[in-house]
C-alpha cells in the first residue's frame, strides 16, 4: 500500500486535472452553442439550394452544366479530409483517418500505388494521424479552421472546382463528422465533384413553376459554382459543431473519471491512514507491556 504522502499527492494531482477538463468543457460547451447555431442556420440555404438546383438541372442540357455533372474516367483523384487543429476530442479525428484509410486500401489502393491519388487535409490533427500511418499528405490548410468564414473557405472551394473542370482531378470526395447533436458526429463522405445526380421524384418533377429571368441555363450556370462553394463551407461547420460536441463529450467523461478517482483515493488515503494510527497505537501498548513486564 502507497504511504499516506504518495497518496495525498495523488489526489492533489488529479484534482487539478479535473478543475482542467472541467473548465475545458465549459469553453467547448460555449463554442458549441455558437457553431450549433450556425449549421443550423446554413442547412435550410443549403438545402433550399440544392433543391432548385436539382429541379432546374434536370431540364437544363447545356455544356456548361455538363461539366460539372458528367462523370469520367478516374485516372486521379482528390479526397479532402476535414478535421480538426486540437486533440481532446475523444475518437473525433481517428474515426476520419480510419475512413480515409479504409476507404484507400478499399477502393484506390491501386491509384494511391502510382501516385494518382492526393490527400488535402484541413486540421492538423488528420494530417498527423495520416502521416503517422505512412500516407502521403499533399496539402495541408489548417489556416481555415483558425478562422472559419464563408469568405475565407470561397478561395479553396473555386480553386479545388477550377483543378477538376481543367481535368487535374476526374473525382473529389470530401471526408468529415456530420454533426447530430452534442453526443453524436457521423462520419460521412460525400462526392464533391463530379455533381451526383439525385433521382427526382415525381412531386419533385413536377414542382418547377418557376419564373425564370434571365434564363433558365444562365440561372443553372450561376447556381452550381455558388452551391459548391456552399456545400463544401457547409462541410466545414458541420465538422467545426461536431469537433466541439466532441471535446465537450470527452471533457465531461474526464471529469467524471477523476471525480470517481478522487473518491477512489480518498478511501485508499483513510484505509492507510487508519491502518497507520492502528499500528501506532500496537506500538504504543506493545512499549507499555513490556514496561510492566
Amino acid at each position: 500500500m502507497a504511504n499516506l504522502k504518495e497518496i495525498r499527492t495523488r489526489i492533489q494531482s488529479v484534482t487539478t486535472t479535473r478543475q482542467i477538463t472541467s473548465a475545458m468543457k465549459m469553453v467547448s460547451a460555449a463554442k458549441l452553442r455558437k457553431g450549433q447555431d450556425s449549421i443550423i442556420q446554413m442547412r435550410p440555404y443549403a438545402n433550399k439550394l440544392l433543391q432548385i438546383l436539382t429541379n432546374l438541372a434536370h431540364h437544363v442540357d447545356s455544356e456548361e452544366v455538363a461539366m460539372y455533372r458528367n462523370q469520367r474516367e478516374v485516372n486521379k483523384i482528390l479526397l479532402v479530409v476535414i478535421t480538426s487543429n486540437k486533440g481532446l476530442c475523444g475518437s473525433f479525428n481517428a474515426n476520419i483517418s480510419k475512413l480515409v484509410i479504409s476507404e484507400i486500401n478499399e477502393n484506390y489502393q491501386e491509384l494511391y500505388d502510382q501516385g494518382k491519388v492526393d490527400i488535402l487535409c484541413i486540421g492538423k490533427k488528420g494530417a498527423e494521424l495520416l502521416m503517422a500511418k505512412g500516407y502521403k499528405v499533399t496539402e495541408t490548410r489548417h489556416d481555415l479552421l483558425d478562422d472559419l468564414s464563408y469568405d475565407n473557405t470561397k478561395k479553396l472551394a473555386v480553386d479545388t472546382v477550377k483543378k477538376f473542370l481543367y481535368s487535374e482531378y476526374d473525382l473529389v470526395k470530401l471526408y468529415y463528422n456530420q454533426f447530430k447533436n452534442a453526443a453524436t458526429q457521423l462520419v460521412t463522405i460525400n462526392q464533391y465533384l463530379p455533381v451526383p445526380q439525385p433521382e427526382q421524384s415525381k412531386a419533385d418533377k413536377e414542382n418547377i413553376d418557376y419564373i425564370l429571368e434571365p434564363s433558365k441555363e444562365e440561372i443553372v450556370a450561376e447556381l452550381i459554382p455558388k452551391s459548391l462553394k456552399v456545400l463544401f463551407y457547409k462541410a466545414l461547420l458541420e465538422s467545426n459543431a461536431s469537433e466541439h460536441g466532441a471535446r465537450m463529450t470527452a471533457m465531461h467523461k474526464a471529469t467524471d473519471n477523476a471525480t470517481e478517482m478522487i473518491r477512489d483515493l480518498q478511501l485508499e488515503y483513510n484505509k492507510a491512514r487508519q491502518a497507520s494510527i492502528t499500528g501506532e497505537i500496537l506500538e504504543i501498548v506493545g512499549g507499555a507491556e513490556a514496561l510492566k513486564g
